[in-house]
């Protein structure tokens, strides 16, 4: 997948938390469920797009790590949405999925930054 490809699919995963959000009801508990799902849902894309101009190896990997921990905080406050019957399941459709698979790819990502560090460390020892 190419970098545009990815934080295409991390924009349009942030405009449907922000679609997601105002449907929840207005209960404290329902509001504060809300205010965080929709801070966690939208974070991803904008660490992903600071990722991509990363001074170093290191600092990519840290922002892609970043937007990782963004994507595991809002599958759980999806979780919380579903199984507390906020919303109907029909409106969190592929939502979780997106989520879950949108870790999976930043995580191999990462794992091929590391990955090609530590060919260049090596390289450079030669």
């Amino acid at each position: 997948m190419t970098p545009e490809l990815l934080e295409g699919r991390l924009v349009t995963f942030a405009v449907r938390i922000v679609r997601l959000s105002p449907r929840l009801g207005t209960s404290l508990a329902e509001r504060h469920v809300a205010d965080q799902v929709l801070r966690s849902g939208t974070a991803p894309a904008p660490h992903y797009a600071e990722a991509r101009s990363a001074e170093s190896r290191a600092d990519f990997i840290h922002k892609l790590r970043i937007a990782v921990k963004e994507l595991n905080e809002t599958s759980i406050w999806l979780r919380i949405i579903a199984e507390g019957e906020m919303l109907k399941p029909e409106l969190l459709n592929g939502l979780l999925s997106e989520c879950d698979e949108l870790k999976r790819i930043l995580g191999a990502a990462i794992r091929t930054a590391r990955l090609r560090a530590v060919g260049a460390s090596q390289a450079n020892k030669r």
